[in-house]
């Protein structure tokens, strides 16, 4: 430890001596300012050397002991979840995580969270999951997570604490629109195993298509599906509610197989070399079926750039309610063998050049969930009264009662005998239909 803290002085006292020396340059050059690369780069050594000396008086005087290599971890943390709330640095397990999410297979609840004005939001529950079977829906905001308030809890925290060894129970607590009291679910992790494509025949020419998430496989489950029905099918509705997005190469791939031409989607940041156009391509279309495409508030970012892309080239009709609203482009980028840093590098566009971070795509046909009810709304609330509303509602959790049985649901694909529970469904059955007879004549 000693020859360790030796190091820090000596780096801090290279770094004072540095700044040291372009001080006294600048004061001899009056006539002749640095150049601004180089008034960055002392600008750089000077914080440098904040960090480092910060650093170091962290190890030695905090009251609990914290090795160094502790203290760049939480430091790069809180760095990048400062930036935004889709930037972190990712340790061995979040890394080894991340990988198995997108492979198909984890374990923990089956719910995707995000941001939305500083509170957690659940983004969507994964169809078949033990957060969908008790009852979670898209748009709740998660209060606690068993004692442990959430309102100045980052994303990955919270989704450390989601999870766990399969067969353990959780508790969260909910506020959600519409309810008067907070409500609270008690749920028993699994392992999470995402079958990401479904297919049913409604009415025996109507193919439908639910897609729950991007991973790696998607775009070819969806391709072989389309095939073995195509001669039974005049029509096609892509069922794209509650669909957290994914991988962005199986969204674009996704939309190929619909569009033969034109731009998908776009990315534009900082870099020249991070602006990407993605476009369609002939080869790589199956079918020109007419399309509908569902969407509700729980369709996230690769969804949104599937339905945006759909609605700007005019190739389907869009269904349902509006997006989530997340179109900024993350990386992974490796920084050794076991741990990454996942850094917001762009923003999405769409074919018209529309952006849909924090404004989602508008449906062509807005069309509520479930049975149509005015109720009072006490949720049209300013980002700045957010919180304090949310500590409201802590004060409410006491005594609270158990609502998960009353949820629990073993839910299955929509069949045609349920066509008429679902309203969103139906309406974008009555429009393809529509679609189908125009394309006749």
């Amino acid at each position: 430890m000693k020859n360790k803290k030796m190091m820090v002085v000596g780096f801090i006292s290279a770094i004072t001596l540095s700044v040291a020396l372009s001080s006294s340059l600048v004061a001899k050059s009056d006539a002749k300012p640095l150049p601004s690369e180089a008034s960055l780069e002392a600008s750089r050594l000077q914080s440098l050397a904040k960090y480092t000396k910060v650093l170091s008086i962290v190890e030695q005087y905090n009251v609990d002991s914290l090795g160094v290599d502790q203290l760049v971890d939480k430091s790069l943390q809180g760095m990048l979840s400062n930036i935004d709330a889709h930037s972190t640095f990712l340790d061995k397990k979040s890394f080894d995580s991340l990988k198995s999410q997108t492979d198909g297979e984890f374990g923990g609840l089956g719910i995707t969270v995000g941001m939305r004005d500083n509170a957690l939001t659940v983004i969507a529950p994964i169809e078949g999951t033990p957060a969908d079977k008790a009852g979670i829906k898209a748009g709740d905001i998660i209060l606690k997570i068993n004692d442990k308030v959430t309102l100045s809890m980052n994303i990955d925290d919270a989704v450390s604490l989601m999870r766990g060894t399969p067969k353990t129970p959780i508790d969260l607590t909910i506020v959600r629109k519409g309810e008067g009291e907070p409500l609270k679910f008690h749920i028993i992790r699994d392992i999470i195993t995402v079958e990401s494509v479904y297919a049913r025949i409604i009415d025996d020419n109507i193919l439908y298509l639910r897609v729950t998430s991007f991973d790696k496989k998607v775009a070819g489950d969806v391709r072989t599906v389309i095939k073995k029905y195509a001669s039974k099918s005049k029509g096609i509705v892509l069922d794209l509610r509650n669909n957290p997005g994914g991988l962005l190469d199986q969204a674009v791939e996704l939309t190929d197989l619909f569009v033969d031409e034109g731009v998908i989607v776009s990315q534009k940041g900082r870099n020249k070399s991070d602006d990407i156009s993605y476009s369609a391509t002939k080869k790589n279309t199956i079918t020109a079926l007419p399309l509908v495409v569902l969407v509700n508030e729980g369709s996230a970012s690769a969804s949104e750039i599937v339905s945006g892309a759909i609605q700007d080239l005019k190739r389907g009709v869009i269904v349902g309610t509006k997006t989530f609203g997340k179109g900024s482009v993350q990386v992974v980028m490796p920084i050794t063998d076991t741990e990454a840093i996942k850094l917001t590098i762009a923003r999405y566009y769409l074919p018209s050049g529309r952006t849909i971070q924090a404004v989602g795509v508008v449906p062509d046909v807005e069309v509520d969930a479930g049975e149509i009810k005015k109720r009072e709304n006490n949720f049209n609330l300013k980002e700045s009264d957010l919180k304090k509303h949310l500590e409201s509602e802590l004060e409410k959790t006491e005594g609270m009662v158990d609502v998960t049985e009353a949820n629990a649901t073993n839910k299955t694909i929509i069949t045609k005998e349920q066509l008429t529970k679902d309203i969103q469904l139906k309406e974008g059955v009555g429009i393809l239909k529509a679609l189908i007879i125009v394309k006749g004549r």
